[in-house]
């Protein structure tokens, strides 16, 4: 019986990869062992791809970078997270392929519909049930990336406009698919952010339950 795919989107900055972890926490307390993966990365290979895009050294263009996010992409899906799926595994991924649509298509302004059919062969079908996306003005993400421990990466040092058409690309696939997404607004509490996605998570857990899946 098939898992459930929860993924968490959102602009550099936006708490997506902390709710991530309080939201694996809630499902531990919950007797629930999810897998929990990120791209790009979750594979020896795709790990060297991220350590790769994310150096501030290099400067791939758009389309060399977009190959790169792919690959990462089909590397991961095939070892894990179609295999997990598969067991009936809840599998939780701090970004996927939404994050390719707004990234390189409307931030580095490539080809939507292109990377649309990387993306489908990359995920070999796979969609998410559930796409939980942190909304937060770019210009609050970069400050916050700016003061956090780990530092900036080469992505986080895109102009504000570059960022601003992330933060469109995400909302407008948001508005294509309502029944997928669920936004939230991310420049308040993170606690209350906490209780919300926590609360689209239970929704899921109730459906389980219901249909023995």
């Amino acid at each position: 019986m098939a898992g459930w795919f929860v993924t968490f989107e959102g602009v550099d900055g936006s708490g997506k990869s902390t709710q991530l972890a309080r939201v694996t926490a809630r499902l531990a307390a919950a007797g629930i062992d999810p897998l929990v993966t990120r791209e790009p990365g979750g594979t020896p290979l795709a790990e060297r791809i991220r350590a790769v895009l994310l150096d501030p050294q290099n400067r791939p263009g758009p389309l060399a970078e977009a190959h790169l996010m792919v690959a990462a992409r089909a590397d991961l899906v095939a070892q894990v997270i179609a295999p997990a799926l598969a067991a009936g595994r809840m599998v939780l991924c701090d970004r996927h392929a939404d994050s390719t649509i707004a990234y390189q298509g409307y931030g580095r302004e490539l080809d939507v519909e292109m990377l649309r059919s990387w993306n489908r062969a990359a995920a070999a079908g796979i969609v998410p049930d559930l796409t939980l996306l942190y909304d937060l003005d770019p210009a609050a993400g970069i400050e916050r990336r700016a003061s956090a421990a780990e530092g900036s990466n080469r992505i986080d040092r895109e102009p504000l406009d570059f960022h601003r058409r992330v933060r469109r690309g995400f909302l407008d696939l948001a508005r294509s698919e309502p029944g997928r997404f669920i936004v939230l607004d991310a420049s308040g509490d993170p606690r209350e952010i906490e209780a919300r996605s926590w609360s689209a998570i239970e929704r899921i857990l109730q459906v389980e339950r219901q249909q023995g899946r």
